[in-house]
Formats: C-alpha cells, sequence, structure tokens
C-alpha cells in the first residue's frame, strides 16, 4: 500500500465497526479514511461537501441497502463519478451482477482479502486518474 498518495479519501460504509476498523487500519498508510455505519448518514456527510476520492460500502445496511445508496449517488451531479467498491456477504452472481448494472465500479465479496482490495481499490483510481 506503500505506492498510494496520502492526500486521497476513501470513505468506508459498513453497519459492522469490525469492517469499519479493517479498512481503516489496511488504508490509513496512503488515504485518508472516513468511516460512516450507513448509506443515509454517508449520503448527508458528502452533501454537506466532502467529496471522497473513493467509496467502499456494504450492500446490507441499515437504513439505507447499498443498491439505494448506489442509485443515489450515481444520481448526483456532484457524486456521480467517485468510484464505488461495493462489499457483500453473499457470492450471489445476481447481486454482483445488480451492483455492476447500478453503476458499481467493482464487487468483493465478504470477507475479503485486504490486499486485493487494496488493488483494485489502486487499479480504479489508477484508471481515473487520482494516482
Amino acid at each position: 500500500m506503500n505506492q498510494s498518495t496520502p492526500h486521497l479519501s476513501v470513505l468506508a460504509i459498513d453497519d459492522e465497526v469490525s469492517i469499519q476498523l479493517i479498512l481503516k487500519h489496511y488504508f490509513k498508510e496512503g488515504f485518508s479514511v472516513i468511516t460512516k455505519s450507513n448509506g443515509k448518514e454517508a449520503l448527508a456527510w458528502m452533501q454537506e461537501g466532502n467529496i471522497p476520492d473513493m467509496i467502499v460500502a456494504d450492500i446490507n445496511m441499515p437504513e439505507m441497502d447499498g443498491y439505494t445508496f448506489i442509485y443515489q449517488v450515481r444520481a448526483s451531479g456532484y457524486l456521480k463519478n467517485i468510484p464505488l467498491v461495493m462489499l457483500s456477504g453473499s457470492d450471489s452472481t445476481e447481486n454482483k451482477i445488480r451492483c455492476l448494472e447500478s453503476g458499481a465500479d467493482d464487487f468483493m465479496v465478504k470477507p475479503f482479502n485486504s490486499r486485493e482490495l487494496a488493488a483494485r481499490v489502486n487499479g480504479i483510481l489508477r484508471r481515473n486518474g487520482k494516482k
């Protein structure tokens, strides 16, 4: 992870505190990591003018599920181009397809390999010209 640029930010959204801590720990070297417990809280934070470089979010969250979150982000003029990686405890092909068709840039199944997630995040940021 040392190749990351320290000024980039990752918004990690998951109702499981353990996942928030894993993401915060793993990305702390190269990113500023902001954690939120659900999509509703994350959207409110972003609508206050906080725009992360990357979002990593769970699909199954209280108050607003991941699919609704993807839709809300992609429907917003200010947020629509933020890269979005979705996480799910389900390995269902239908979930993966639904996420990608809804506008997610990538999808990973929990439990995930932190190095693989970092490689995917860095690849997306590279393709978007942020690295």
